[in-house]
């Protein structure tokens, strides 16, 4: 599943980031890494972007960024 496919609310862990390595950098730097855990905090209109909530950092990514970020979503029952 892409990070691109969640919805507001939904919780999720990185598997893998699939994209170039300054961007894959500049994430990295964030907190956004593979086995991070994330929650989607708010998605613009048509989901051209994505805030998500990182090891407490607010992120905003594209939509592009975002769907090279495959991830596993985290059922709301754990």
């Amino acid at each position: 599943m892409r990070l691109s496919e969640l919805t507001k609310g939904d919780r999720a862990i990185i598997l893998k980031i699939d994209t170039n390595e300054l961007l894959k950098q500049r994430l990295v730097s964030f907190g956004v890494a593979r086995g991070s855990e994330l929650t989607i905090e708010a998605c613009s209109i048509a989901k051209q972007t994505v805030e998500i909530l990182v090891d407490g950092t607010l992120i905003g990514l594209r939509r592009s960024e975002a769907v090279d970020i495959e991830v596993e979503k985290i059922d709301g029952n754990d």
